[in-house]
């Protein structure tokens, strides 16, 4: 049985449009407007067109962020992936841990995607549920009341190489450099911030769990589902995708089937500061590193 963790007022969520402004060597965004709650947004995330992918001025929906997040298992680097079901889409598909910005965070982002690792990325070990640690920042903690966190260990999160062109938040310039893109199809600016979690050394029997809310008699519930962990492991070899993809359950890589899978438009390819495209297949995805896509996998779901 799924066990429910929180519930929430999705009335409480109140974001603002963007002006954005981007050239070769930069992109820059302001709020524009007034507040948006939930639903007023999504009415604003509908297709729009850009001429020129590498300069261009417009107005978009919303800003999100996104996190590439590497964990370090048994000497070797993964990506972890997400499962998500996208309603307002119709699809199904395997994306990096992601949030909307609310109003207050938009001139920080990073504080935006960090708290969506603690809400989305869930790590048990033998002695209980890990909180984390961005630098001297303690991430949230936001299913204390149903879970039980360790006191005396912890993860961290730890920014990697960031992105070669800047983005500015007005005047201000992000400082861990987030991977900046105009996604056209929801009218929307998404930032990648590329971070590294690093285990504890006593992390014994670690399991991978996803949790996302969904809305529900007008509510915002999130629930953990043991048999379904929706979060997968993406096996890397220097850094680049080897085409392996797992779970993780008490310290055990399960292989995952990668049959029908698709994955999100982060990993579609950009053009300049655009990416047109909803989704991807994963072995389309795949011929761009000359991974061919294994004939027979173990089955599990994915």
């Amino acid at each position: 049985m799924p066990r429910t963790l929180i519930r929430k007022d999705p009335s409480n969520f109140k974001t603002l449009p963007l002006f954005v402004e981007a050239g070769p060597d930069g992109l820059s965004y302001q709020s524009l407007g007034q507040p948006l709650n939930f639903q007023q947004m999504l009415e604003r995330r509908r297709p729009i067109d850009v001429a020129d992918s590498s300069r261009f001025s417009v107005e978009l929906a919303n800003l999100g962020v996104s996190v590439r997040l590497t964990l370090r298992l048994h000497g070797r680097d993964y990506w972890l992936l997400v499962r998500q079901r996208r309603p307002d889409r119709g699809d199904t598909v395997l994306k990096l841990i992601s949030g909307y910005v609310p109003a207050h965070e938009l001139n920080l982002p990073l504080l935006t995607a960090i708290q969506e690792v603690a809400e989305e990325c869930l790590l048990e070990t033998a002695e209980g549920w890990l909180s984390g640690r961005f630098a001297d920042t303690w991430l949230p903690t936001p299913y204390q009341g149903a879970l039980r966190y360790r006191e005396s260990s912890h993860f961290r999160l730890s920014p990697l190489s960031g992105a070669a062109r800047p983005v500015q938040c007005g005047n201000l310039t992000l400082l861990e450099r987030p991977r900046a893109y105009v996604h056209l199809p929801t009218a929307s600016l998404q930032l990648v911030y590329d971070l590294s979690l690093e285990l504890p050394r006593d992390a014994r029997q670690l399991s991978l769990f996803h949790v996302d809310e969904c809305l529900e008699d007008g509510r915002l519930v999130a629930r953990l589902e043991r048999r379904r962990p929706d979060i997968y492991l993406l096996a890397l070899q220097r850094g680049v995708p080897s085409g392996g993809l797992f779970t993780l359950r008490k310290g055990e890589l399960l292989p995952a089937s990668t049959r029908g899978v698709w994955l999100s438009e982060s990993f579609a390819e950009q053009d300049g500061w655009l990416v047109r495209d909803e989704r991807i297949r994963w072995k389309d995805w795949l011929q761009r590193y000359g991974v061919k896509t294994p004939q027979r996998r173990a089955l599990a779901s994915a």
